[in-house]
């Protein structure tokens, strides 16, 4: 937690784009940009004018750097801003500047020089009702305007800008010298070539000079025309600060961004020709504002779910979950992020897309441990993934044996404890395969320890890792092979001693024949966030899917940039909602069937209506892209049957199934299974629940349907079931729910 505290403090969040940082004015040009396409161009306007003080001045005279640093430049043409600044001063409904009533300022600033940057100080300083007096040496006001601009263009804009603002301006008045001016402070603005009353820039403040009280400014200072109307403007905040604390140290604006961009992103967009000549209709100003990219620093916000799904940037993250891991309350526990801290997928692509690298979702991952070991983080988050990995790793789904006929082995097959959990078929049609190829290859069932590793019990995981590591030993410590992304990466993380590699990488090198004939059918490979930087898999695999006659279509996210399917991390429990959004957007990338590498993908597709392969359905002639993937009680069953049916066809080993005698035989509808699933609710659980009240008695009777309600905590969690006994002894399951509250009985 302590890096990312180093890490965000060079977060590029705030970091002006390319068009504002070019800008002498420091114009929010995407803001303004903003309004434009909606089509407001008053709201347009006003920004324009309190960003540059004289906007008919402006428009006229910017010499557009702003252009030398757009980004579409370089794909097809830089958005054209002053046709848009001309258009906001056309079709503005009210271009009189604002009246600000404001009690008058006892302070009294002389401003040396009637161009355009003394003005612009005149201006702003009036506009703060200080009392100004303006000096000019010659007859008439504008300096250096009147050689660039038609009077009527820049006194026009010049009067209006002042109408509601008093100073005093003194024509003919030459100042020689300053020793006699009597006031507070002093901007000098006499132009190029002015006198300077030999000053110098100090360069320790903004616009400051080496006597105090007195600042420079405008073409005196090198500036051209834009820069010295910037200049006056500007000035203002370094003369105030004087003015208030007496210092000339007010830091030079800030000039130039750190963003980066990625222009091979960019997709082209042809620039819009005004069909009358140089003025853009409404209509055209809109789609030409349109055609801007918005540049800021935001590859996180538009490519992390996480981020999106909140609207939060990493600094904002970082202070939400710091009150909520270190709260300021007496009872020590905070709430503000912990939904938040368990909504992260953990899928690192936030890291990966950063031109900081600055990684959030591990910051979020040590919080979580934060939160578990104070016993601040809600177990029902977990619980259920929680009980998921204790019950694969336990006697009913577990299983680590060698090769029959072998005592050590070269290799270890690791499926992982959802392959199976999804179709025995998978397990058991690889398993044959690499027997065939490596006869003493071992087999592993068990859970990688993700589930421990999400939930931040760290203890939990450590323990998980010992055992793991204690049976790949008892086998010889063969190479492990992977068929899941997660299980690869947990092991190279908690277990870099364990060599391992992939199946899919293997069955490229060996060869098989696919059973699937695709016929030119267009699929997309799916790649799982977990396979982030496993180049050489992403490419065995679509391979693969090309040997069996498919034609690709590749996604807009995918190898190093891939993006998780909603598993990762486990959030279906802690945020539903964000989960469910999350593979709305994925299942939508694009109209094709995927092919997955990751069996959760897989079937969370499916579930989602999207037609989705496993490779190994296509490899293996398994499952078709549409199969309906089992409930999570179904999945439980299945490792049951996996385990029995290795140890039947491989080992020859006969197993006697778990006598049923005593367990009562509960039916449950299609519907209500659907219900359970949903809920993550197992249904040995609910026939627990039913088999208590029965035993025990304690259920209460609905009088009017004659059906039995009636509650029991399992773990942590408390459940309620509805039933009935049929005539013939059965029982029915009418409803059945869960909560995190207790029951307190006599």
């Amino acid at each position: 937690m302590e890096s990312f505290k180093k890490q965000i403090k060079n977060c590029l969040q705030d970091e002006p784009p390319f068009c504002t940082a070019a800008c002498p004015f420091q114009f929010d040009i995407i803001s303004f940009i903003s309004k434009i396409q909606r089509g407001g161009f008053n709201t347009a306007y006003r920004s324009y004018l309190n960003a540059v003080g004289f906007p008919g001045i402006v428009s006229q005279l910017c010499d557009e750097p702003c252009k030398n640093v757009c980004p579409r430049r370089i794909t097809d043409k830089a958005v054209d801003l002053k046709l848009l600044e001309k258009a906001a001063i056309n079709y503005a409904r009210n271009l009189k500047p604002n009246n600000y009533n404001l009690p008058p300022k006892n302070k009294r600033i002389a401003v040396i020089g009637a161009g355009i940057s003394g003005l612009g100080c005149a201006l702003r300083l009036a506009s703060k009702k200080y009392q100004v007096t303006v000096f000019e040496k010659t007859d008439r006001i504008g300096g250096h305007l009147w050689s660039l601009l038609p009077p009527e263009v820049f006194l026009t804009d010049i009067q209006q800008q002042f109408c509601y603002e008093k100073y005093e301006l003194c024509l003919n008045t030459e100042i020689k010298s300053l020793d006699n001016l009597e006031f507070d402070a002093i901007y000098v603005a006499t132009g190029a070539g002015g006198a300077d009353f030999g000053l110098k820039r100090d360069e320790h403040g903004a616009f400051a000079s080496n006597k105090p009280g007195v600042f420079l400014g405008g073409e005196l200072c090198g500036k051209n025309i834009v820069e010295a109307i910037a200049d006056g403007l500007h000035v203002i905040t370094a003369i105030e600060r004087f003015l208030k604390a007496g210092t000339m140290n007010q830091p030079e604006p800030g000039s130039g961004t750190r963003i980066k961009m990625n222009t091979d992103l960019i997709v082209p967009m042809e620039p819009v020709i005004p069909a009358q000549g140089e003025v853009y209709t409404q209509e055209e100003a809109m789609a030409e504002a349109k055609r801007c990219l918005q540049c800021s620093c935001d590859a996180c916000i538009r490519h992390c779910d996480l981020m999106r799904y909140y609207g939060k940037y990493p600094k904002r993250i970082g202070e939400e979950v710091e009150v909520t891991v270190h709260p300021g309350t007496l009872d020590g526990n905070g709430t503000v992020a912990t939904r938040l801290i368990s909504t992260c997928n953990h899928c690192s692509l936030c890291k990966e897309i950063c031109p900081q690298e600055i990684d959030t979702g591990d910051f979020l991952l040590q919080s979580h441990r934060a939160m578990r070991e104070k016993g601040a983080m809600p177990w029902a988050y977990h619980d259920f993934w929680l009980r998921d990995m204790d019950f694969a790793n336990g006697d009913a789904a577990a299983l680590c044996k060698s090769s029959p006929g072998y005592s050590q082995s070269r290799y270890m097959f690791f499926p992982g404890c959802q392959l199976g959990a999804s179709d025995p078929r998978y397990v058991t049609e690889s398993y044959r395969f690499l027997l065939e190829h490596y006869p003493d290859t071992a087999l592993m069932l068990s859970c990688c320890g993700a589930p421990a590793d999400w939930a931040g019990d760290e203890p939990l995981l450590q323990d998980a890792m010992v055992k793991l590591k204690e049976k790949w030993i008892s086998l010889g410590k063969p190479i492990a092979v992977f068929a899941c992304p997660t299980c690869r990466q947990m092991f190279h993380k908690y277990l870099p001693e364990i060599e391992g590699q992939f199946l899919y990488d293997l069955i490229l090198k060996l060869g098989v024949s696919p059973s699937i004939d695709a016929a030119g059918e267009i699929v997309s490979v799916f790649d799982p966030c977990t396979s982030r930087h496993e180049p050489e898999l992403h490419q065995a695999v679509r391979e693969l899917t090309k040997q069996a006659g498919f034609c690709l279509e590749p996604l807009r996210y995918e190898g190093k940039f891939a993006r998780c399917c909603s598993w990762g991390g486990q959030v279906s429990i802690a945020n539903p909602s964000y989960a469910r959004e999350v593979i709305k957007v994925r299942i939508a990338e694009n109209n094709h069937p995927y092919i997955a590498y990751c069996i959760n993908c897989r079937d969370i597709f499916s579930a989602a209506g999207k037609p989705c392969y496993h490779i190994l359905d296509v490899l293996f002639g398994l499952n078709r892209p549409r199969r309906k993937p089992p409930t999570i009680s179904e999945r439980r069953n299945n490792r049951v049957i996996l385990k029995r049916k290795l140890r039947k066809e491989f080992w020859k080993e006969e197993v006697v199934k778990e006598p049923m005698e005593n367990k009562i035989k509960l039916e449950i509808s299609p519907q209500l299974k659907q219900k359970l699933h949903d809920q993550m609710i197992l249904e040995i659980d609910v026939q627990s629940v039913v088999e208590y009240c029965e035993s025990s008695g304690r259920k209460i009777v609905d009088v009017h349907t004659g059906s039995f309600i009636g509650h029991l905590v399992i773990g942590n969690m408390t459940y309620w079931v509805e039933y009935r006994q049929e005539a013939d002894g059965r029982f029915t399951l009418l409803n059945a729910y869960s909560h995190r509250m207790k029951i307190e009985e006599a």
